[in-house]
């Protein structure tokens, strides 16, 4: 019976890790859309794309894998892009070279790597029993009662 029920609390806790990062990520994203109209002298966007489009790419990206998060749809798929972007923006915005890529992450030093180890936590977890991907799973996995009866009959 304990181990049950610290099986639960396991799920609820990743339930609200999962919630807890995907808001703060969400929040993130709109934050520097606010601000796009503000990127830095010289930065010239990224695969040839204009600096705006470049940016808004990014930012809506981030927010739908933030959206999967919140949902736990599609969730260690979902981290990746965001673990990408947490990534670059720990080596480019706070590494010792000086460049204009600093002011484009609107984040205080220690975030991106708190939010790299939350999503490798998830990325290598999964979201947990309280997700849509588990209640998918669960559905192709195990068939209801309603389809045996009506197999048998």
């Amino acid at each position: 019976m304990l181990f049950c029920t610290g099986y639960t609390y396991s799920n609820l806790s990743r339930l609200f890790l999962r919630l807890f990062v995907g808001v703060m990520f969400l929040h993130v994203c709109v934050r520097q859309f606010m601000d796009l109209g503000h990127l830095p002298e010289g930065f010239d966007g990224f695969w040839g794309m204009a600096p705006n489009t470049s940016m808004t790419l990014l930012l809506i990206v981030g927010s739908v894998c933030a959206a999967l998060i919140i949902l736990g749809f599609l969730t260690r798929i979902a981290v990746i892009p965001p673990l990408v972007v947490m990534f670059v923006a720990e080596v480019a915005a706070y590494s010792s070279y000086e460049t204009v890529t600093p002011s484009l992450f609107t984040f205080q030093p220690g975030y991106p790597v708190m939010f790299i180890g939350i999503f490798l936590f998830f990325l290598l977890s999964g979201p947990g029993k309280i997700s849509l991907d588990y209640v998918i799973s669960a559905q192709l996995v195990e068939p209801n009662d309603d389809d045996e009866i009506l197999e048998k009959a």
